[in-house]
């Protein structure tokens, strides 16, 4: 059986308060990728974000895709594929 993927979506942007999530122009979200697993996207943030660390208003954050797609799943379900 293929392990489950666990798909995470990393995004970024400006945003009117570094400490939230609210992007000052949607347009120009930077859609970095959807990825198979939080470990993936986790480096491919990190690169993104250690690349914009002197712009207090850009951004990047990881988007666990999986808990919107399959919301009914607890994170022990998930892991194990669903069953």
């Amino acid at each position: 059986m293929a392990e489950k993927q666990l798909l995470h979506l990393v995004l970024g942007g400006k945003v009117t308060d570094p400490r939230g999530v609210n992007f000052q122009n949607l347009a120009n979200v930077d859609l970095v990728g959807v990825y198979a697993s939080y470990a993936e996207a986790e480096e491919v943030w990190r690169g993104k974000a250690q690349r914009t660390v002197d712009d207090a208003e850009m951004k990047y954050v990881i988007v666990h895709l999986h808990r919107l797609l399959e919301p009914h799943l607890t994170d022990e379900e998930l892991e194990q594929g669903g069953e």
